[in-house]
């Protein structure tokens, strides 16, 4: 009897090391690196390893300046990868580098597909009308608003339109006791901002897929240089003079104060504001429009997919596809920052269900009022691009720079 219990001790002992030798190490690199993010993401592989104990997850987590040069060599020199966190910035380069799976055959299986938000059915489509990505999160802005300090000027309704947004600035700015209307961004990706107002004037925009590119430019379009003297005379005349050099946490400051009570930006600002200021201290609207109706709105994103030479592709998209469903991509949202990818999240998650995320939800339900356009990201262009516009932005805002030749030297470098 003693021989008989100790033999089946044995053979259970034996096929635990066996099933734990078998167990399957997949390699994840993430960029949009954190402290607190890659905490989040450790969870929740924690959870995923403890229902699947035959795949392990070793998460790689780069300096976030230095992630996605690491990424990159390592896709280049083929080192050992099973999933990796693409962002609207590199996918183009990886796909045509054959770097990312083709995710076809999965996607088509993948119950997901069906509560996908447009703009992230787009995301995960970019390149080629072909899904490379499982998106995680949408970056896109809408309007913060400080009620109570317009109640105090008198103002008692929301601008829906880019002129009464400006004209309210007007009206409240008074330097003289450090009031301005607008939280302006004159530094640090400040071309999102004068993008938005000069595209949002233009209506044979509609029809482009970027906001500009090689193929196609709005700049020395009439309604465009309008859209842009809108622009350059809300920072005169309703933002603080500081504000040329203003970046984000300037924006959030100038806002949590009150010296500038309307601040366009993306929902990762809530959880900070909320801090800050509090959650029952301002409102989120859609963004306002332009003369035609619409506005035009950037959109980031990220996503993971799998390397074309992994070993373990199956093993990869089962976390992939964990982590990108309904409860799953809520949750990270949640604790991140961003939009979550399922339009079901805005009505089952209590978090999204809240007041301060219902005019994001609002902007990518709306299609015809909404258009999200990308860059030319993958322009060879791009990266000289932003220096030259901030560049000369700063010149037209201080008065020293003319705006039809700034125009035109914008045109000329994008078409010629």
């Amino acid at each position: 009897m003693k021989k008989a219990c100790l033999l089946i001790c044995l053979i259970v002992l034996v096929l635990a090391c066996c099933a734990v030798a078998s167990a399957v190490t997949l390699d994840f690199l993430e960029v949009l690196t954190s402290p607190e993010r890659t905490e989040l993401l450790k969870g929740m592989i924690a959870e995923f390893e403890a229902a699947n104990p035959d795949i392990k997850i070793n998460l790689i987590s780069p300096p976030y300046e230095q992630a996605d040069q690491k990424l990159t060599l390592m896709l280049n020199t083929n080192q050992k990868l099973d999933i990796i966190e693409v962002r609207d910035y590199t996918i183009k380069q990886f796909v045509n580098n054959g770097k990312l799976l083709d995710l076809t055959d999965y996607w088509n299986n993948w119950d997901g597909v069906e509560t996908l938000t447009d703009v992230a059915l787009s995301a995960a489509k970019f390149v080629n009308d072909i899904p490379y990505i499982l998106p995680q999160s949408i970056f896109i802005k809408a309007l913060f608003i400080r009620d109570d300090v317009l109640a105090e000027h008198g103002i008692n309704y929301t601008p829906k339109t880019i002129c009464e947004l400006v004209e309210i600035c007007r009206q409240i700015t008074d330097p003289q006791k450090n009031q301005y209307g607008f939280a302006f961004r004159g530094k640090s990706a400040e071309i999102k901002f004068s993008d938005y107002f000069a595209s949002s004037f233009v209506e044979e925009i509609k029809d482009s897929e970027y906001i500009y590119s090689e193929s196609q430019t709005f700049f020395t379009h009439p309604h465009y240089e309008l859209g842009m003297k809108v622009y350059i005379d809300l920072f005169h005349k309703g933002s603080p003079k500081d504000g040329i050099n203003w970046g984000y946490n300037e924006q959030i400051n100038g806002f949590v104060s009150g010296v500038t009570p309307f601040l366009l930006q993306d929902p990762d600002a809530i959880p900070f504001i909320n801090q800050m200021l509090g959650e029952d201290k301002y409102s989120v609207v859609p963004a306002p429009v332009g003369p035609f109706g619409f506005a035009v709105l950037d959109y980031g994103f990220n996503g993971l997919g799998i390397p074309s030479y992994s070993e373990y592709k199956e093993e990869a998209w089962k976390f992939i596809s964990w982590i990108s469903s309904p409860e799953k991509n809520g949750y990270f949202n949640q604790h991140y920052g961003p939009l979550p990818v399922h339009a079901i999240t805005f009505e089952e998650n209590e978090h999204f269900r809240g007041p301060h995320y219902q005019a994001f939800n609002y902007e990518m339900s709306n299609p015809d009022k909404y258009l999200f356009k990308l860059y030319p990201l993958d322009s060879e262009r791009w990266p000289g691009w932003l220096q030259i516009h901030e560049t000369d932005m700063q010149g037209l805002l201080l008065g020293d720079r003319d705006l039809d030749e700034v125009l035109a030297k914008w045109d000329k470098y994008w078409t010629e």
